[in-house]
Order: structure tokens, then sequence, then C-alpha cells
């Protein structure tokens, strides 16, 4: 299957380089003056925004986080939110979106993912064993909403479970890196003691400032957690902003509580599984023609494009399936789409779609 190649973004380089380079450009044909550059530092492109892994560290038993100094001028993120990285496997690139695990205003300038092994996957399993210092990566836009508001509230409460934590703890440092913890509670599950991630930070945040609090679930002996126990937990729960990280029926459980008993808008959330599609009424649905593939299949309104496609027998590229690491994608040649995250109809003829989080609005025609 053809997929769109990814790029890294834009990277921020002065006006005054941009400048020269053009001025340049004619006394170095075939070849562009960020060739050679490249061939002296591959950072140096002003094509696409790059970073080199200075080194990794693990995170439990589970996970590493990866720290990556970007080329030119990091753009800067906002505490919770992610970067798709891009990474070289076979002779392929792959993308994958990641929380942003540093502080935003990092001392020594570099940034920070911390993935999970997933074991039959493709890029976690190259982070997490394979990955060395000096290897590079390609950095997109920073992109999500999942951040602390302006300004910030007095009582805060940070619920996580497993990698859920990864966008918190970037918030956590944001916080302490501007001396903002005075009463911020964090309750965080996990299945074994062993897969706690960023033990040491938390440990840390813990023993500095008497307005953190800590409480860990290990959820092999104690069990799942459940939103009404933060009654004793979290006493006054109510008077707090929540920012929720977790698996979906966590984050479900944890909304239907504050809706029911508390002040929904101060209920935030990341969501990693999210639910998408199962909904035969959420639109139309039609006949999808893989004209790659020379095959046909239906697809009701709440099945995903990649969903019917599977279930016709075609062996499709996917990654993250929730519309984030841009893996499958398709263009579409015929026909309007319903995106299953927020009901909008599109006819983006001749672009490329996500089919991850698409279903077709009538018969449509796609190159897969």
């Amino acid at each position: 299957m053809d997929v769109v190649a990814e790029r890294g973004a834009r990277p921020q380089v002065s006006l005054i380089r941009r400048t020269m380079l053009r001025a340049v450009r004619l006394l170095f044909n075939p070849l562009r003056p960020d060739d050679y550059l490249s061939m002296i530092n591959p950072l140096w492109t002003t094509r696409e925004l790059r970073g080199q892994v200075e080194r990794v560290a693990p995170e439990g038993s589970e996970a590493v986080s990866v720290y990556v100094r970007p080329g030119f001028e990091w753009g800067g993120h906002k505490p919770g939110q992610y970067v798709r990285l891009g990474v070289l496997i076979d002779g392929r690139y792959h993308w994958r979106a990641y929380s942003l695990t540093s502080d935003p205003d990092p001392v020594d300038g570099l940034v920070s993912v911390s993935p999970k092994l997933v074991p039959e996957g493709t890029v976690s399993p190259y982070l997490v064993g394979t990955i060395r210092a000096g290897d590079i990566v390609r950095l997109s836009e920073v992109e999500g909403e999942f951040v602390l508001p302006d300004p910030l509230p007095g009582k805060l409460v940070f619920i996580s479970a497993g990698s859920g934590i990864t966008p918190i703890i970037s918030m956590l440092r944001s916080l302490d890196h501007h001396d903002r913890i005075t009463d911020v509670v964090v309750v965080h599950s996990v299945h074994a003691r062993e897969q706690l991630m960023f033990a040491d930070a938390l440990d840390e945040l813990d023993a500095k400032h008497e307005g953190f609090t800590l409480k860990l679930r290990i959820t092999s002996d104690d069990g799942r957690m459940k939103a009404a126990e933060l009654e004793e937990l979290v006493p006054d729960w109510r008077e707090r902003d929540a920012f929720c990280s977790g698996p979906g029926e966590h984050l479900d459980d944890l909304r239907s509580f504050w809706k029911e008993q508390g002040d929904l808008e101060r209920f935030h959330h990341e969501s990693f599984q999210p639910v998408i599609g199962g909904n035969s009424d959420s639109g139309a649905g039609g006949t999808i023609a893989f004209l790659d593939s020379e095959t046909t299949a239906e697809c009701d309104g709440g099945t995903t494009i990649l969903a019917a496609g599977e279930q016709a027998g075609l062996d499709l590229t996917f990654g993250c399936r929730i519309g984030i690491c841009h893996t499958c994608v398709g263009t579409l040649k015929s026909g309007r789409i319903r995106d299953l995250r927020n009901g909008e109809v599109s006819e983006p003829t001749g672009q490329a779609v996500r089919v991850c989080v698409h279903t077709a609005e009538g018969d449509i025609e796609i190159e897969l």
C-alpha cells in the first residue's frame, strides 16, 4: 500500500539564514545547500525539523525516556502536548505520537518522550530496545489541547493510570520549575510497582513540596481504582480542577462520576484509547472501493474505512488507530466521508485521509 510520506515540522530558522541559502542555491546545482549541510550535520537541514538522540533511560520495567536535542530552535511545547516522532526502521520512516514528558523549559535544551513497550508493535520495541544515542529522528509540529489553563487553578488533582502519566509528568515538571506546586494531589495507578514510570521524579517532588501529595495504587495488590473511591482518596476533589489520562474505561468512569457528582467543566482528560465507531446509526455508510486492491466492501455508518477494509481481507498498514500518527492514510478519489470523532462530513477529493477515524458517508473510492 502506498502511504503518504511524513516530513518533520518546518524548523524555526532565522530569516537571514534562509536568505543566504536561497542566494547560493544556484551555485550548488544539482544539490541544494541543505544537502551539503546535512552531510556535515544532519540536524542543519532547513527543510524539516530533526533531532538527535542524546540518551535513553529506563522508566520502570517496560518503558524508556528518549531524550532528544532538536535541530535549530525548538519551538517549545505546552505541558501536556504531544509530538509525532519519525524513526527509520528497516529503511522506512515510521511515525507515532507520544506525549512530551520533559519540562517545557529544560535547562539542558533536551525534549523527551517516554514510550511504553507494546510487544506486537513496530515503533515502541525499536524505541525501547534498539535506538541509541546519536541516532537521528524527525519531529512533527507539536499538537494537543490537554494543557493547563491560564490562569492556573489554586487546587489541582491529577489522576492517571499506566502510561497515562506521560502528559501529566510534563505538567508536574513545569509546575515545579515555576514553583507553582502549592496544593497538588496526584493519584496514579500501575499494575506492578516495578512498572512505575518516573519513580525518582515523583519521589523528588514529594520530598521537595509540602503542597504535593502522591497517592500510588498498585492494582495487582489493591485492584483497579474506581472513581467513587475519590471520596476517600481526595475528600475535597470537588474543589479541584482535575486532569486525567489513561485507558478509556478508566476515563469513562471518572467522567461519569464528575458529571453526576461534581462540576464537569473542571474535568479535563486525555485518552489514549478512544472509542471510535461501533454505532451504525452515526451516518449513512456506503460501499467502499479500494482502488489499489481492486476490492469493494460494505461499510455501515459506524465502522471505520480501515476496519471495513480489514473485514474484507485487506492487509492495511496502521499505527495508533486513533487518528494521531498518520500511518493509515489513503487518497480519497470520490465521495464523502464522516469523521467518527466529531461527526463532521467532508469531501476532500484528492487529499490524504486517515482511514482509522473516518467512515463512508455514501459510496466512496479511495486509493488503498
